[in-house]
């Protein structure tokens, strides 16, 4: 079985190479997020269970709406949510933690962001 994971997720629609476009301020968010938690441990906020870690890449889940397959020339229907995985001692209140500290100290609306708890279930 694989285990449940924890993700800082963004939702959106639309074409992922748009310059400037809500994927690319999405990642913007993902990352702002990511590095506040990994950088925590230099601050005031404590995480229990904290230990130094590389951020995970950004990986994504990416569908479209009554289309068997994938039609790539029409990237601008896509869905997406994109994640960065968070370490399995982040908690939700650390998550809300990071967001409004990136919000605040990064000058980034962070409100898109959610935190994701993904079961895989079986894996094979």
């Amino acid at each position: 079985m694989a285990p449940v994971a924890n993700y800082i997720a963004v939702r959106g629609k639309g074409n992922p190479n748009q310059e400037g476009g809500v994927y690319q301020q999405a990642a913007g968010i993902l990352y702002a997020i990511a590095y506040t938690i990994k950088m925590s441990y230099k601050g005031p906020h404590k995480i229990e269970g904290f230990f130094e870690y590389v951020v995970p890449p950004l990986e994504g889940f990416w569908w479209q709406d009554d289309i068997d397959g994938v039609d790539y020339g029409n990237k601008d229907s896509f869905n997406w949510i994109s994640v960065i995985r968070l370490p399995d001692f982040v908690t939700k209140d650390d998550f809300d933690w990071a967001a409004a500290e990136a919000t605040k100290k990064k000058r980034l609306d962070c409100s898109a962001a959610g935190f994701l708890t993904v079961d895989e279930g079986l894996c094979v």
